[in-house]
């Protein structure tokens, strides 16, 4: 049986899908646009700023759903731009201690709203 999850700590979602579900052990959050939920804009500045807001709103659903960013087995990462990687992952490695998740970083040819990060993960329950 599967839970959806969700909090007003995170952006709603912007079409027909959930924050997260929650299927057994397992808990899988959408992509995370980085959108401020208080807000709903993005933060000033570049690819650090959006890495760290799509992964603080990444840490709100897992929290909602009871768990931290310690229980994440799976990371996918969409970026704008390969070249923003080496900024993106020096943010991304303040939200993630050893032992790390697996993780998959690919670029894309466009994100939602012009967005340069989009983050999903898979975590344990």
């Amino acid at each position: 049986m599967k839970k959806i999850i969700s909090t007003t700590k995170a952006p709603a979602a912007i079409g027909p899908y959930s924050q997260a579900v929650k299927v057994g052990n397992l808990i899988y959050t959408s992509g995370q646009l980085p959108i401020d939920a208080a807000t709903g804009s993005f933060p000033e500045g570049g690819i650090k700023e959006q890495t760290r807001q799509s992964l603080t709103n990444v840490k709100a659903i897992l929290e909602e759903a009871g768990v931290s960013m310690a229980n994440v087995v799976k990371t996918t990462v969409f970026m704008a731009d390969m070249n923003d990687f080496a900024d993106m992952n020096s943010v991304y490695a303040e939200f993630f201690a050893e032992p790390y998740p697996a993780r998959s970083a690919v670029a894309v040819k466009t994100l939602p709203k012009g967005a340069l990060v989009e983050i999903e993960v898979v975590a344990e329950a």
